[in-house]
């Protein structure tokens, strides 16, 4: 595989293009679409999409039913197609076509010196400031046909899927403007038909909210169809005489805005964007619906006829034209950012509050260590006891130093539970662990400076022995603070260790959240001012397990690897069940440069890092070897907790459901395809 080919990973670039029209001129039209044809090509384009009628203008009126436009729209084809012959992407094209006894307002589908078929609007509108029907007949029923075009007879109907052959999942259809208002619009039988990229060629002339219109349905039409939506609309050059045009252009994958041009520009300009096919082909394979819905209309979507071509997809680096989350957990954007740690976190607190209730109103026991994952945890305690008219003190909070505690996390351990109220105490859990490893015979006993994973996993097993019998002698239940990327990683002591507790608030959580929804939690003001000075103290500690004693503070990333990192891959793994060599190359565009992209609000500038090809597969290795072929059984056995980020849980009970004897053979093999 060439590892820089975005065609090698699954993607298809595809452009929504728009420009200058001029009225009833269809050769002018023609060298328009051929000049935007060119760059697309040279920008390595697989389907090109051009406006409604666009090789006319959409605003002729009753010049449609003029021979010598007619006749000139057949003589501009004849020209697409002939300048298309050495240009790689597919070209889709409006144009008015005699055909039988009418005419129909039609998508024309071009692609290297031959039309592969010709779509036709299903719902030509009649309403307020349209009259289309007076020219243009519907193409609704028109189904199994051919059309003659150019001295040839081509495919003809609403019912065309245009295949690549060499472009696995690129399946292409088209409809035209109105056909997207409707209720049923074709591009949803299409989508169920097996079609992933779905064209709209739109005259649509523009009015005050018309705009969002479009892209609330662009959206949802790319969201309910697990598909890529691509729309072009008419710009400047359509008649005046009534209307105004703003030559939109947008293109969304299911969902997601994926690019747009500005409006009501002066010249030629077309968005572009890289449609991922392999994520619409995985969507579709979790959602079992749609294809329950598939058969549901199988009456019509079995019978859609496909017509193959060949793109014959460069191999070379053309970059990658969309944008890539480098903390897919964490949109850069302000204000979903915002809006996401708000749900989180009353997710959390939501839901231990219901487990509370539902058990009778047990106290809740917690060990707070000083570090993200456990003051996360326990102000999420503090606000489910506000929401229940509880008081705080019912929260029992301990802190267990062990040998290599250091002084700043255990000082923030006590500042944070005595500013929230909470019932707090100091258990040190040495005296225990010294006696524990005694008599076991461990060397460190006898003096040895022996700091393997016994001498670790006594200290964590100790806490989690004494919050369970704390539990059982005050009437509660163990709070787990465990986070989704340990959970990923196994990095928790198994059983009476940390993997366990009576209920985790926060085994739906990656770590790389957890920081910004202790930034939203001082932000927003949830606490007071002393609790928001120590939650910001807490966020510049280094993560750190602090087990082994030592002149150095113990730091987890630098034993398993950045967070960042792992969560990047845990989110494309656990969403969308990628290959590792594919989500190489999506974090390497996504990480390679610290200057380049969007930074989630209140990133620490000092933190602000990138990695290179080589160090983000060798942490790709470490996570398919952990994540496969070890961590498994951990998560088997892991306690309830709600499900937070639409990234993904581990739980057993829900997204993920894996057996615990697991290997990692086939992802490593696949990362083997990497040549560094």
């Amino acid at each position: 595989m060439n590892f820089w080919s975005i065609y090698q990973h699954g993607f298809a670039r595809v452009a929504a293009c728009t420009g200058h029209t001029v009225i009833a001129d269809p050769l002018a039209n023609a060298e328009a679409v051929l000049r935007q044809a060119q760059a697309c090509a040279r920008d390595g384009v697989a389907v090109a999409v051009f406006p409604e009628m666009g090789l006319t203008g959409y605003s002729i009126e009753d010049l449609l039913l003029q021979d010598p436009v007619l006749d000139e729209v057949e003589q501009a084809l004849r020209n697409v197609v002939a300048g298309s012959a050495d240009l790689l992407p597919v070209l889709v094209v409006g144009a008015p076509l005699r055909h039988r006894h009418r005419i129909y307002n039609c998508a024309v589908i071009v692609h290297r010196g031959r039309i592969l078929g010709v779509a036709p609007k299903s719902y030509p509108p009649n309403y307020r400031e349209f009259y289309e029907r007076r020219q243009i007949a519907s193409g609704e029923n028109e189904r199994g046909g051919t059309i003659r075009v150019g001295g040839v007879e081509v495919p003809f109907g609403v019912d065309l899927l245009f295949e690549a052959d060499d472009v696995p999942g690129l399946v292409l259809h088209a409809e035209i403007c109105e056909d997207m208002w409707v209720p049923v619009p074709p591009s949803a039988e299409a989508a169920l038909a097996g079609a992933t990229v779905l064209a709209n060629l739109s005259g649509s002339p523009i009015t005050v909210g018309r705009a969002e219109d479009r892209r609330l349905l662009c959206r949802s039409a790319s969201s309910r169809c697990l598909a890529a939506y691509v729309y072009s609309a008419a710009g400047l050059g359509e008649s005046t005489t009534d209307l105004s045009w703003d030559g939109q252009t947008m293109i969304y994958e299911n969902g997601l805005l994926l690019a747009e041009t500005d409006r009501f520009a002066l010249g030629d300009q077309y968005a572009v964007a890289d449609v991922d096919l392999d994520l619409l082909r995985q969507e579709r394979h979790r959602m079992g619906t749609f294809d329950d819905n598939r058969r549901a209309h199988a009456g019509r979507t079995d019978v859609f006829r496909r017509v193959p071509f060949r793109l014959d997809a460069p191999t070379a680096d053309l970059g990658l034209k969309r944008r890539v989350e480098r903390f897919p957990f964490v949109p850069a954007d302000a204000d979903r950012l915002a809006l996401d740690c708000y749900e989180a976190y009353n997710i959390q607190v939501a839901g231990l509050q219901q487990r509370l209730s539902a058990i009778g109103g047990p106290k809740v026991v917690i060990g707070v260590s000083g570090g993200l994952d456990s003051t996360h945890a326990l102000i999420v305690a503090a606000r489910a006891m506000d929401r229940a008219g509880r008081p705080r003190s019912d929260i029992l909070a301990f802190t267990l130093p062990g040998f290599a505690t250091s002084d700043h996390t255990k000082d923030n351990a006590h500042k944070l539970m005595n500013s929230l109220g909470v019932t707090a105490a100091e258990l040190d859990i040495t005296p225990t662990a010294r006696l524990m490893l005694k008599e076991m015979g461990h060397p460190f006993a006898a003096g040895e400076p022996v700091y393997d994973v016994t001498f670790e996993n006594v200290q964590a097993g100790l806490r989690t022995d004494y919050l369970f019998r704390l539990a059982n002698q005050r009437g509660g239940i163990v709070l787990g603070t465990g986070d989704l990327s340990e959970l990923a990683l196994g990095w928790s002591t198994y059983g009476v260790g940390d993997q366990m507790s009576h209920y985790n608030v926060n085994s739906g959580v990656p770590k790389t959240l957890i920081q910004h929804l202790i930034r939203w939690v001082i932000g927003s003001e949830q606490f007071d001012e002393e609790t928001g000075r120590t939650l910001a103290a807490i966020l510049d500690t280094e993560i750190s397990p602090e087990l082994v004693p030592g002149e150095e503070m113990q730091s987890t990333e630098s034993k398993i690897g950045p967070y960042a990192l792992h969560d990047f891959t845990l989110f494309h793994v656990l969403r969308y069940g990628f290959r590792p060599s594919k989500i190489a190359f999506l974090a390497w565009h996504a990480w390679h440069e610290a200057d380049a992209g969007a930074w989630p609000p209140g990133f620490p500038e000092a933190k602000r890092v990138a990695y290179d090809l080589a160090e983000i597969r060798r942490w790709l290795e470490v996570f398919c070897r952990r994540f496969f072929a070890f961590a498994q059984f951990k998560r088997s056995a892991m306690p309830n907790g709600p499900k937070v980020s639409a990234g993904g849980s581990l739980s057993p009970r829900g997204d993920w459901r894996a057996p615990s004897d697991g290997n990692a053979a086939a992802w490593l093999r696949d990362l083997g395809r990497i040549d560094v």
